[in-house]
């Protein structure tokens, strides 16, 4: 069964939770699929990936690339899966995707205090519990742990 994880930002950058969040998935062995709504967005992640970290990177490459995929961490705005991956990670109000019981977890990712983020994600909500989908919400807490709220 599919596990739909929403995590709600509040005072936190994406590129930081999101760059934690590929790390842990990494570690378990995941191949991972992030789906943007913009080439911008994936070209500022593409870069980030590379040199968020001075004595680190996490291995990844875009859809456009030649070898796509191989890519353990591969970066797109399209709805597919070249990469085989069993984690999908739903930025900017990406949509759920049709396979999505295809993937053994989907972390939507989205701002807070962004209004039209909040009512997509409360929307795509109803849409997971609708389908039948295990579904659980995560906010951080006053240390920026993230804790399970729903």
């Amino acid at each position: 069964m599919t596990e739909i994880r929403f995590y709600h930002l509040l005072e936190q950058r994406l590129e930081r939770v999101l760059q934690q969040l590929l790390e842990v998935s990494l570690d378990r062995g995941w191949r991972i699929v992030v789906q943007a709504d913009s080439d911008e967005r994936i070209e500022a992640l593409d870069a980030h990936l590379w040199t968020y970290r001075e004595e680190s990177f996490l291995p990844h490459g875009t859809s456009r690339d030649a070898h796509a995929a191989d890519q353990p961490i591969l970066l797109t705005t399209g709805d597919g899966n070249a990469n085989d991956a069993n984690v999908r990670f739903l930025i900017d109000g990406a949509p759920i995707p049709q396979d999505a019981s295809r993937y053994d977890r989907l972390v939507l990712i989205f701002d807070g205090t962004n209004d039209e983020a909040v009512v997509r994600a409360r929307e795509q909500w109803s849409q997971a519990k609708a389908q039948g989908f295990e579904a659980s919400y995560w906010q951080p807490d006053d240390s920026g742990r993230w804790v399970q709220k729903a």
